[in-house]
């Protein structure tokens, strides 16, 4: 086994891949512009640092289920309503989530709710390397009774409280039955002041006994959720139908 073989050998069994991958390349470069050895080695550390930052942000974003497409870049801020657009940037930074407070978006369909909180979701993620989980409510609904059918419930719960923030897409879609109120439930009062959430709704909270059907819970599901909370409002024009506008124009 030559030199460069045994170094490569040992960089694998110490998971510094960016070290293995560049160390020849940087030795190089180092020797023709005459780098003294602490250069050299603070250059390699430095790229393996980096590296391990790029890694975990795609891994972030690959576990986020974030919806493809849906960033800051492709949101249209001018059609949001002008509050909303000066709480952008407070929300981006993250601290909602070091206070543990909840982001509740309101809005009819097509007003830009669903891209609002990914396109924060996304920046909390690339910014701060933040982990987060989108999902529908339909869909985190229809896990969280498989886990309980499994007695798994608490597991499950325990795997969603590793993120610091889920998404929980379209409350208001979800017809409960008692079973699905009791599971949807469950999650919101486990991530009670621990833990933060993003929730886009199109129905108000007069409603939300469409949600939950006992008044009670419903009554209950709301105080958690208002207790440390942003509440943004999107009475803005649909996206959908001024999208469907510029078309038809062109």
């Amino acid at each position: 086994m030559n030199n460069s073989s045994g170094i490569e050998l040992m960089l694998k069994s110490l998971h510094l891949s960016g070290i293995r991958e560049h160390y020849q390349s940087f030795a190089r470069k180092a020797e023709s512009e005459e780098w003294s050895f602490e250069q050299y080695l603070k250059t390699l550390v430095e790229q393996e640092v980096q590296d391990r930052a790029e890694r975990r942000i795609t891994r972030l974003l690959r576990r986020s289920c974030l919806p493809e497409g849906k960033s800051l870049e492709t949101l249209d801020q001018k059609l949001l309503p002008v509050k909303v657009r000066r709480q952008l940037a407070a929300l981006c930074d993250g601290s909602f989530i070091d206070r543990t407070e909840n982001v509740l978006v309101f809005g009819l369909p097509g007003r830009g709710k669903t891209h609002l909180v990914a396109a924060v979701a996304r920046e909390l993620i690339l910014d701060k390397g933040l982990p987060v989980f989108f999902i529908s409510t339909r869909k985190l609904v229809e896990r969280l009774l498989i886990a309980r059918k499994n007695l798994e419930l608490e597991k499950e719960l325990k795997k969603l409280d590793k993120f610091a923030c889920v998404i929980l897409d379209d409350i208001g879609y979800v017809q409960q039955s008692r079973e699905e109120m009791e599971v949807l439930f469950a999650f919101l009062s486990e991530r009670y002041e621990r833990r933060s959430l993003m929730i886009t709704s199109n129905l108000v909270f007069s409603e939300w006994d469409k949600i939950f059907k006992d008044a009670m819970t419903t009554v209950a599901a709301i105080d958690r959720l208002v207790h440390h909370s942003v509440i943004l409002e999107l009475n803005n024009k649909s996206y959908r139908a001024d999208y469907a506008k510029q078309k038809l124009k062109k």
